[in-house]
């Protein structure tokens, strides 16, 4: 198996494979006519322990699937290495959950890992400096402009995009879209900082260029989604909930558009505006 046709070779997965993403859950459900006993789909939240050339690094609470996508995606979100010099990534199930050890080429150290696991919704867990929490965010610098149109027909494709979010209703999505809105790799995950590492390490994996189109994700943005879309090198981030302070300041500086408050009915431009032109309705009624 290769990473995006650049002849980099993955360790192969072992037999055992990873446990399903769903799981069957025994509920009694209340309605109106009255109770009843259901299986309700619920969403597997497993350890996944990353580490670089054997070294521990961190242990993230995720969905079981797309692994790989998702140790890749951290490494280069999270400043540890860029995609180039990732060797491979070998996964393998065990009792207690998963483990995914990124190999590095000889010229990247194993780095220092983090001092405590990483919980569901944690996007700083286990940074013991306020400078590792605060670190310079990478600049995006060019793209293409995005109208109006595109990011209304992205957000109405992504619900339909999401086997996993209409079973369980209890994850969050990470897309991406080309210029026209039309989705392309979609990832899921019940933590959205997963979400979207494993959308960006699908996009390096698939030698997708992040630059040619923007992501689009269900979930609040705050200031480490936009650090994460500014590292893969996507000019534009699209949440559906709305941003916080932090995100905002941080999107500015990196040269990232942030549209977030997404809705089928409009969406709001909090930084970079210039990338987003207004459609023919719109322009009618100025």
């Amino acid at each position: 198996m290769t990473i995006g046709g650049v002849g980099k070779k993955l360790h192969p997965m072992t037999a055992r494979p990873l446990p399903s993403p769903v799981q069957q859950a025994p509920a009694r459900a209340w309605r109106a006519d009255g109770m009843r006993d259901i299986a309700r789909g619920v969403p597997a939240e497993t350890a996944v322990a990353l580490s670089f050339d054997g070294e521990p690094y961190a242990v993230l609470m995720a969905t079981p699937r797309d692994v790989t996508d998702l140790a890749i995606g951290f490494t280069v979100s999270e400043g540890v290495a860029a995609f180039a010099r990732i060797r491979d990534v070998a996964v393998e199930v065990h009792d207690l959950g998963v483990t995914a050890d990124v190999r590095l080429d000889g010229a990247v150290a194993a780095p220092r890992g983090r001092s405590i696991e990483g919980r569901t919704g944690c996007g700083l867990c286990g940074v013991e400096r306020l400078e590792e929490a605060m670190r310079p965010t990478p600049r995006v610098a060019g793209a293409p402009t995005f109208d109006a149109e595109a990011i209304r027909r992205a957000v109405a494709a992504l619900d339909d995009a999401q086997p996993l979010g209409r079973e369980t209703r209890a994850t969050h999505a990470a897309a991406f879209a080309a210029p026209d809105g039309t989705l392309g790799l979609v990832r899921e995950d019940v933590g959205r900082h997963n979400a979207l590492d494993k959308l960006g390490g699908a996009l390096l994996a698939a030698a997708a260029d992040p630059a040619e189109g923007f992501v689009v994700v269900t979930s609040r943005c705050s200031f480490e989604m936009v650090e994460k879309t500014a590292r893969f090198g996507a000019p534009m981030i699209v949440a559906i909930s709305a941003p916080t302070a932090l995100a905002i300041q941080r999107a500015e500086a990196a040269g990232v558009t942030l549209v977030a408050l997404a809705r089928a009915d409009g969406h709001t431009v909090f930084s970079r505006a210039e990338r987003v032109a207004p459609d023919a309705r719109e322009t009618a009624h100025v």
